[in-house]
């Protein structure tokens, strides 16, 4: 597994270098020198990586992610593809388990806001590992989504979450599940089956952690 966080940042960092500091991303009003700038508090400032959770901490956290934002751009994208082996979230005996998933999506946040993407064709062992954290945020993001869905990933599982009540079928590859149970759902390639309603407030709802 640590191999596909190590990838993952990898090319997201060479993608990051071609496209140059000011390129569009997923994530609403920020370019890629914004987001760059978050993965490098996340791994390099614990004093303030708490704030991308803790709202009490938020206010410190924009306040270091704009001091680190303008580093000069190739020390940036360094510190994104070079994380330091003292780092709580990066270091070698959690990086697969802490990075995976995030640095995939963070790739496709990039990826998938330039016109050209296209889908890529991820090895197996990558859509296994996701499959696992899809599971995972399933249960923590849909909890208290008014309705039952059924969120299946062919050939590698499936899980039921939500409140109950009327029924939806969340399905597509690995990846596309954790983009769209992350908040991307507009971004991700999934079908989604059931009632019009509970589908559209699916569709429009503030997932992610």
């Amino acid at each position: 597994m640590p191999q596909y966080a190590q990838s993952e940042r990898k090319t997201l960092a060479d993608l990051m270098q071609t496209l140059g500091p000011d390129a569009p991303t997923l994530n609403a009003g920020w370019t890629t020198r914004d987001l760059a700038a978050h993965l490098v508090l996340r791994e390099r400032r614990p004093d303030a990586a708490g704030g991308i959770l803790l709202p009490p901490l938020r206010r410190y956290a924009e306040r270091v992610r704009q001091q680190i934002a303008a580093r000069p751009w190739e020390s940036l994208v360094d510190q994104v593809r070079r994380p330091p082996v003292w780092s709580p979230i990066s270091n070698p005996l959690l990086d697969g388990a802490v990075n995976t998933m995030e640095f995939f999506i963070h790739h496709e946040d990039v990826r998938r806001a330039q016109a050209d993407w296209q889908p890529r064709d991820l090895a197996a062992g990558l859509q296994q590992a996701l499959w696992q954290r899809a599971a995972g945020l399933a249960r923590l993001t849909l909890r208290r989504f008014p309705a039952e869905v059924l969120v299946q990933a062919p050939g590698y599982g499936q899980r039921a979450a939500g409140r109950g009540g009327e029924q939806l079928r969340l399905v597509g590859a690995p990846g596309e599940l954790v983009l769209f149970l992350s908040g991307r759902q507009r971004a991700a390639r999934v079908q989604l089956d059931g009632p019009a309603g509970p589908a559209d407030r699916l569709r429009d709802a503030r997932l992610g952690l």
